[in-house]
């Protein structure tokens, strides 16, 4: 199945961009791509993340220069910003394990053709898993790393730890998130 991306999403990320920066990042992907990027972007359409991630890369090539960590900062962000409000009151008063299974499904309402299964493994624990994303999507891995340790850290999480056990590059049928905190 195809991967696609909530254009929810698209918007979300094309909001963290500097005036004037999103021309250049569109210059540098091929025409095929240019013409996702050009046309109007509907938050409730899917977009193919074969566009996205291209996107994604060309963004932190040309505005981070080439600091793929800054999309971590950069999701971090977004997510604040989305659990403003009456949310962030949800994300601090749940407890990691809602915190985790809450961002995992929303997660799998952004992504169409990726299954997500989130697992505590204690009670200090979690390990999540995306089935679906290929070699060529690794640079959404830091943008996960991202919600996820925010969203943690929100709940009042310390000593917070996310990374791939199973990196998306590795190829392999999932890759697998990895969290930790006390």
């Amino acid at each position: 199945m195809i991967v696609q991306i909530k254009g929810t999403a698209v918007l979300d990320t094309i909001k963290t961009i500097k005036e004037g920066e999103f021309e250049r990042i569109v210059r540098h992907l091929d025409e095929e791509t240019q013409k996702v990027f050009q046309g109007e972007i509907f938050p409730s359409s899917w977009y193919p993340f074969d566009a996205f991630a291209p996107f994604l890369e060309a963004d932190i090539r040309e505005t981070a220069g080439g600091n793929e960590e800054e999309l971590i900062k950069r999701s971090e962000a977004v997510i604040e910003w989305q659990l403003r409000g009456i949310y962030k009151i949800f994300i601090r008063l749940g407890s990691p394990e809602f915190v985790i299974r809450r961002i995992a499904a929303v997660h799998s309402t952004y992504f169409e053709g990726v299954d997500i299964i989130a697992e505590m493994k204690g009670p200090n624990s979690a390990a999540i898993q995306y089935v679906g994303f290929t070699r060529e999507h690794r640079i959404i891995g830091f943008a996960i790393i991202g919600f996820f340790r925010k969203a943690l850290e929100i709940s009042s999480a310390k000593q917070i730890d996310v990374r791939f056990r199973v990196p998306i590059e590795a190829g392999e049928p999932y890759c697998e998130l990895s969290l930790n905190w006390t």
